[in-house]
């Protein structure tokens, strides 16, 4: 249901939205014609003709803002999601536009103007719709227009849906307590149970509850319809919550299919023109790194070569995206001799096996230079699960869950894991749980948010299990 205050907040988004697009009509056709900047070959329509459209542009505008999905407010919704739906809104409506100026045979109405007119709403819209999310979250981080919750459960999920609701406190939902048939199924000693299910509508009038979010774990979510069927004569906000463990690296999309709602429970954003934007980054930006980094190369190059007898490079099998091989590069930091049994092994704090410099380029991730190359030729990406040989891929796979679906994806150079400190001989499940995160969130920002960390982390904080 929609309440008053969302009725409001709709009426407000509205009535600006209404202004701000008759102020990039009007000001698009300003600029365009009386600005001096633009050169006007078919001469300076009148005013009169611009003021005339105003009415239909409108009303074009409320259409497609609709059609986008501007006025679905809710609590918690997120700038990103406004941000797509204010971009999905003026596409539409200066599709819109343009098409009743050729069904009117509007010739005065400019090419050049409406371009402008699409931008000026756009930042206008944006930048409204931000200052007005910005300032109702802090009146609601403030005690102001606030909502009360109830979380059905007591467990694990129930208690994480409450710290969650506190730590978003800009969406002004409280949460004042538990309901539970078993107050023996778990601790809630952080709010009390307020009654079962059955008491659910007696609850809801009592404390004027207006969210109920039932936070069950999966075997018990035949109590879910107990819930559904105890509210049906309310009128609250439901919200199913998702019993999923963190490691697990999943998402949720949702798909109707003939009617039928299909729930993705991991669905890799590495595709279609996510890969495209990934591959491009990856090229441009190693191509940037080796042509800045050739000299410590060369110097990294020469000093292994006069510490030790053997190669510079090292090649090593490591797998990579589908569980692929790939030999990957790296600057020698062991002895020729290293493995010589054949055997791999990992390397431990004191592990004599290292060359003179080896322990330093080791400490520093200098050894792994070379490694931009891979990215180069596909094998790898500057950001992603870290590379692991396949003796230890098959070990690691039986005793780790979700450890394959590290492979959904290409490996990289450094990732969200090594940036927390999971490198080396850390714990492999933490590991996971940070590459699983990783893969299920990637964005082109989320990347070059790890290489600014990596290249901090390598200057300034001490490398941790860095053998």
């Amino acid at each position: 249901m929609v309440r008053r205050v969302s009725q409001s907040l709709v009426a407000w988004f509205l009535l600006w939205d209404l202004l701000l697009t008759a102020g990039a009509w009007l000001g698009a056709y300003s600029v365009r014609f009386h600005s001096g900047l633009f050169t006007a070959k078919r001469g300076v329509p009148d005013l009169a003709l611009y003021l005339r459209a105003l009415p239909l542009v409108l009303l074009v505008g409320m259409i497609a803002f609709r059609i986008a999905g501007m006025y679905e407010v809710h609590r918690l919704r997120r700038f990103r999601e406004e941000l797509a739906a204010v971009a999905r809104g003026i596409a539409l409506m200066t599709l819109l536009v343009m098409a009743t100026s050729f069904a009117r045979q509007a010739q005065h109405e400019s090419r050049g103007a409406m371009v402008m007119f699409a931008a000026f709403a756009l930042v206008g819209l944006t930048v409204t719709r931000r200052l007005s999310w910005t300032a109702m979250r802090k009146l609601r981080a403030r005690g102001v227009n606030q909502s009360h919750a109830l979380v059905v459960g007591t467990g694990r999920l129930a208690r994480r849906t409450v710290r969650t609701l506190r730590a978003v406190n800009w969406s002004g939902i409280q949460p004042v307590g538990y309901v539970e048939d078993d107050a023996n199924r778990g601790p809630a000693a952080d709010l009390p149970v307020l009654g079962s299910i059955a008491d659910l509508p007696a609850l809801v009038e009592k404390h004027h509850i207006e969210h109920v979010y039932v936070a069950l774990p999966l075997n018990r979510y035949s109590d879910a319809r107990r819930v559904f069927a105890a509210l049906s004569q309310t009128v609250v906000d439901v919200q199913l919550i998702a019993d999923l463990p963190a490691i697990s690296g999943m998402t949720f999309t949702t798909t109707q299919i003939h009617g039928m709602t299909v729930i993705g429970l991991r669905e890799n954003p590495h595709h279609g023109l996510n890969m495209v934007v990934k591959r491009v980054m990856d090229i441009i930006l190693a191509s940037v790194a080796i042509v800045l980094l050739a000299p410590l190369m060369a110097a990294v190059a020469l000093l292994v070569k006069l510490t030790s007898p053997g190669p510079i490079l090292y090649r090593q099998e490591r797998c990579g995206l589908n569980g692929c091989s790939f030999m990957m590069l790296k600057f020698r930091s062991m002895k020729i001799d290293a493995e010589a049994n054949g055997t791999p092994v990992m390397a431990t704090a004191n592990d004599d096996r290292r060359t003179p410099i080896g322990k330093f380029l080791r400490a520093t991730n200098l050894d792994e230079l070379p490694q931009f190359f891979n990215v180069l030729w596909g094998d790898m990406s500057l950001v992603g699960p870290r590379p692991e040989r396949p003796k230890f891929v098959s070990q690691f796979a039986k005793t780790i869950p979700n450890y394959n679906a590290r492979h959904a994806v290409k490996a990289g150079i450094t990732g969200w894991a090594q940036v927390n400190g999971w490198r080396g001989n850390s714990s492999l499940r933490k590991r996971v749980m940070f590459d699983l995160y990783y893969i299920s969130h990637w964005n082109p920002l989320f990347d070059l948010r790890i290489m600014f960390l990596t290249v901090w982390r390598m200057l300034f904080s001490k490398q941790k299990h860095a053998y």
